[in-house]
């Protein structure tokens, strides 16, 4: 029973930091093309804007939706049975 929890807590650190780094990197390179284009075309800097928080809403959201599914294994785990 131990050896599961374990893996459990190990799979709890791998589903958030993976999801961690792939959304700090997906928010960079957004943000980087963001930059980019409102330097080509200024006068379209609010929609790009507008654009650009949306998808980073998004792409927070798909971060929060792992790191609620690593809480419930973490807190609630169908793989442990009780005794």
């Amino acid at each position: 029973m131990e050896t599961t929890l374990g893996f459990v807590a190990l799979a709890t650190g791998i589903i958030i930091g993976l999801g961690a780094i792939g959304a700090c990197i997906g928010i960079a390179l957004m943000g980087g093309k963001y930059l980019e284009a409102s330097a080509r075309q200024p006068e379209l800097m609010n929609e790009l804007q507008t654009k650009m928080f949306l998808l980073a809403g998004l792409i927070d959201a798909a971060f929060l939706i792992g790191v609620g599914i690593a809480m419930m294994f973490a807190f609630a785990n169908p793989f442990v049975v009780a005794q």
